[in-house]
């Protein structure tokens, strides 16, 4: 079936974003594992394991689309030498990409393609919970102090 090509660009820049999520995460999580701090790390990586899923859906729907992946194009990625810093980087990337996956949802509606949309709404719900989840992260650590949170993630 063949896809709208702004559509089609509009996933590859989801698949973008999702891509450098991934390393952006995985960095990260190795980064906790060496500081000890196993629980943030194994948290940091089954974030990257969700990204990697979305990452292969938009793959999948864009050669279902007949359009071409593009997998060596990545957005700035962010790594913070501290854990506040990680968790602000990985705020403002997901919030980029809830903005990002709204973009696509309208796109898909201006566009009557209901079975894209649909695949873009399952990967904002992720998205959102990952906002979530780094909130609540943020708030804790504002809550505990940055140490004593630190010392409930080893």
């Amino acid at each position: 079936m063949k896809g709208d090509p702004k559509l089609i660009e509009c996933l590859n820049g989801l698949l973008a974003s999702e891509l450098t999520a991934i390393n952006q995460y995985m960095v990260e999580a190795e980064m906790c594992e060496n500081w000890g701090l196993a629980k943030l790390g194994d948290m940091e990586q089954k974030r990257a394991i969700t990204e990697m899923k979305h990452a292969e859906t938009l793959i999948g729907r864009i050669l279902f689309l007949e359009g071409l992946p593009i997998v060596s194009k990545l957005n700035d990625i962010h790594i913070g030498a501290e854990v506040p810093q990680q968790f602000t980087n990985d705020l403002a990337a997901e919030m980029t990409a809830v903005r990002g996956y709204n973009a696509g949802i309208e796109l898909c509606v201006k566009l009557g393609d209901n079975a894209t949309k649909e695949i873009l709404e399952g990967i904002l719900k992720d998205e959102d919970a990952h906002v979530d989840q780094i909130e609540e992260q943020m708030d804790r650590v504002k809550k505990m102090g940055l140490q004593v949170y630190l010392g409930t993630q080893m």
